[in-house]
C-alpha cells in the first residue's frame, strides 16, 4: 500500500477519509488559492485541488497526494466562506428556501501521474427563520465552510429538507468516488 498525505487542514476531511480505514498523514502546503475569473463556476473546485496538488513536487514513488476544494454554488455565483456575521447571515438567507450546488474537486497525485474530478450534489433549504439563522450562527460558528453551513450540524438536520447526490460530498470530500478512483488507478 501506498503512503498516503491529506493535503487539507479541514477536520471533515480527515473524519472523512478515516471512514475509508486507510493510513495516512495530514500535509499541508500554503496555495494562493485563487482562480480565473473567466472559469465556469463549476470548474473552480478541481482547478483549486490541482492547485494545491502542483505545490507538491518531488514525490516520492510510494506516495500519494489527495488534495480538495468545495464550493457552494447559487445562481451561477460561488458562495465561500463567511468573512463576519452580516456575510453569514446574508449568505443563509439567500440560501433559505432554495437549492443551490456543492461542487468538491479532488486532486490525486504521484511522481509519474495526476488525476482529478468533481462531485456535485444538489442541496434543497426549507424556509429558514430569522431565529433559526441567528442560533446557527451563534452556536456554531460556521465561518470557516462554503456557503456558512455545515450538512452535518444542526442547520443541516433541522433545514435541509433533500439532497440530490453525495451526503459526503457536502460535507467535503466524496469518499464513495475517491474510493472507486483511488481503487482503478494504478499509482
Amino acid at each position: 500500500m501506498k503512503n498516503i498525505i491529506l493535503a487539507s487542514q479541514s477536520p471533515r476531511r480527515k473524519e472523512l477519509l478515516e471512514l475509508l480505514d486507510l493510513n495516512f498523514t495530514v500535509e499541508v502546503r500554503e496555495v494562493d488559492e485563487v482562480f480565473p475569473e473567466s472559469l465556469d463556476v463549476t470548474k473552480v473546485a478541481e482547478y483549486l485541488a490541482n492547485l494545491k496538488a502542483a505545490a507538491f513536487t518531488n514525490i516520492p514513488s510510494d506516495t500519494v497526494v489527495i488534495t480538495a476544494d468545495t464550493v457552494v454554488v447559487l445562481d451561477e455565483q460561488i458562495l465561500g466562506k463567511p468573512k463576519d456575521k452580516a456575510e453569514a447571515v446574508k449568505m443563509l438567507e439567500s440560501l433559505s428556501n432554495r437549492n443551490h450546488k456543492v461542487i468538491t474537486g479532488v486532486c490525486i497525485k504521484s511522481k509519474d501521474q495526476t488525476m482529478s474530478f468533481s462531485n456535485t450534489t444538489k442541496v434543497f433549504f426549507k424556509e429558514l427563520t430569522s431565529s433559526e439563522i441567528e442560533y446557527y450562527i451563534e452556536n456554531y460558528k460556521p465561518f470557516d465552510k462554503a456557503g456558512s453551513y455545515g450538512i452535518q450540524e444542526w442547520i443541516g438536520a433541522i433545514g435541509i429538507t433533500k439532497i440530490e447526490g453525495s451526503y459526503f460530498n457536502v460535507v467535503g470530500l466524496p469518499i464513495q468516488e475517491l474510493n472507486e478512483r483511488l481503487a482503478t488507478v494504478n499509482f
